[in-house]
């Protein structure tokens, strides 16, 4: 979770997170004393405080040149382009910047109606990316002009509601732009003839691009904001007991439940009294093992569960202790962790355990789940209700540290003193240090740290576990991202 940002980083947004005015001021005191100038610490400071990037979805018909254009759009070469329909499979997101504004892009496999197996599973996958972004841009070929299948995808923009920007592809010269100009015909305004190939038309795209895409992302906590319930998802692999788990804190069967794994195909949310308080959750499908060779609807199921993850503020990520901790299991809480949420993890069907498989499931945990040490823990089980009633605390506190702000004033105190007390390796003769950091954001809590040489990885982990050790942030991603000042002599005062 923690980057390093070197001054030479380009396109970014400017403002200063979540700090006030005079918190702020007080801050830039502090940076000019140390030589950064104010453009470095507000970009340092954006590019933390944000939180989630608009999300620009680029869907079409296999073969119209969507990976092509992608790459285009990123400045360079990472999306597959073959030759071919149907090479991109899995839905991919890349992070982009034109005109000084970063969003998200998303490519995503052909859409066509009408298909089954693993091309349904394509057509079901550039749905959910529909579903999930801010804008489209949707991809027509010029060259053949609009197919019933681009018909089909129109109805699904429209019922989308999202703003689309209609890309006619493959105009590599002026006598293409009359091909273009047929696109009207689709009704989604006017069409931008480019050629992803060559690049030509994609810069007045990308203005226009930039014109529906929100300065800021959707609002996803909205309901929370307005006083709603907290959004909980329960998430694990197949038949780990969620549904179980969803009807036994409901008090009444609510969802189906069956022995046969994936039986919940899509999320149910659920607004549940819990503790005295009442809870949105969302129980989704198991996230099976290399989804993309599975049939569409486990595929789509594997989406839907990322989508429930972008509408919640907590995860609470299901283990079954019956059996020993997996690789879905850690790829699952890594899933919840990198999309930023709190997490809780519950140790399901912790009724049948011996003494044996007790001890043997303590030194797994130990070894394999070291990471989210910070993770509240919850022993329950699904099928007779123990412990559920511990769950409602452990979501409160995760939520709490989720939500957790340092005043930047008491995190330079903390840091000073970690600093004279533990510095940094020297490396190459050289011995970078800390100079002054702020949190630029919480949900979750986003550090910037200044610094006058490059931090190594294991120097950034021991200051995130000195953070926790001082301010708690239990049950929460921290992020950290450090700005390494520039080399130029410092300024006198």
């Amino acid at each position: 979770m923690n980057d390093q940002m070197h001054p030479a980083d380009d396109g970014i947004e400017h403002g200063h997170g979540e700090l006030g005015d005079a918190e702020f001021a007080e801050f830039m005191e502090l940076a000019a004393e140390e030589g950064f100038d104010r453009e470095e610490v507000e970009g340092a400071l954006g590019e933390a405080g944000h939180g989630p990037l608009p999300v620009l979805a680029v869907v079409g018909r296999p073969n119209v040149g969507k990976s092509t254009l992608v790459n285009r759009i990123i400045g360079r070469r990472e999306a597959v382009v073959e030759d071919r329909p149907g090479v991109t499979r899995d839905r991919v997101t890349y992070e982009a910047e034109w005109a000084g504004r970063r969003f998200k892009v998303v490519d995503t496999g052909g859409w066509e109606q009408d298909v089954l197996g693993i091309d349904a599973s394509v057509a079901a996958q550039a749905e959910f990316a529909v579903e999930a972004a801010d804008a489209v841009v949707f991809v027509v070929d010029a060259m053949v002009g609009a197919t019933d299948t681009d018909e089909a995808v129109v109805k699904l923009l429209r019922r989308a509601g999202k703003p689309v920007v209609l890309c006619a592809n493959k105009v590599d010269g002026p006598s293409g732009e009359a091909d273009a100009a047929y696109l009207w015909s689709l009704g989604l305004g006017e069409p931008y003839p480019v050629s992803a190939l060559h690049g030509r038309g994609t810069g007045d795209m990308l203005d226009e691009v930039l014109k529906v895409l929100p300065q800021a992302p959707r609002e996803t906590f909205g309901d929370v904001v307005l006083g709603g319930p907290r959004r909980v998802a329960l998430i694990g692999r197949p038949n780990v007991g969620k549904s179980s788990l969803l009807n036994k804190v409901a008090g009444e069967e609510r969802v189906v439940v069956n022995e046969l794994a994936g039986t919940t195909r899509d999320p149910v949310d659920e607004l549940i009294e819990l503790g005295g308080k009442t809870w949105k959750f969302v129980d989704t499908a198991g996230i099976r093992r290399r989804v993309h060779m599975t049939e569409g609807a486990d595929y789509y199921a594997s989406l839907r569960t990322a989508a429930a993850l972008e509408k919640a503020e907590v995860a609470v990520v299901l283990i079954d202790v019956s059996e020993s901790i997996s690789t879905q299991d850690l790829r699952i809480i890594t899933m919840a962790v990198e999309s930023g949420r709190a997490v809780v993890l519950a140790y399901n069907k912790w009724d049948t355990l011996d003494e044996e498989r007790r001890f043997y499931l303590e030194r797994e945990i130990e070894q394999e789940l070291v990471q989210v040490r910070w993770a509240p823990r919850v022993n329950v089980s699904a099928r007779t209700g123990r412990h559920v009633e511990k769950l409602v605390p452990a979501i409160e506190t995760a939520l709490a540290g989720w939500e957790t702000r340092v005043p930047t004033g008491r995190l330079n105190a903390f840091l000073g003193e970690l600093v004279a007390s533990h510095p940094h390796p020297v490396r190459g003769g050289k011995q970078p240090r800390v100079l002054f950091g702020t949190q630029a954001g919480t949900k979750p809590p986003r550090f910037v740290l200044f610094a006058s040489g490059f931090l190594e990885a294991g120097y950034r982990r021991f200051i995130e576990r000195r953070l926790r050790e001082e301010f708690g942030f239990e049950g929460t991603p921290v992020q950290i991202s450090v700005r390494v000042r520039e080399k130029r002599g410092r300024k006198k005062k």
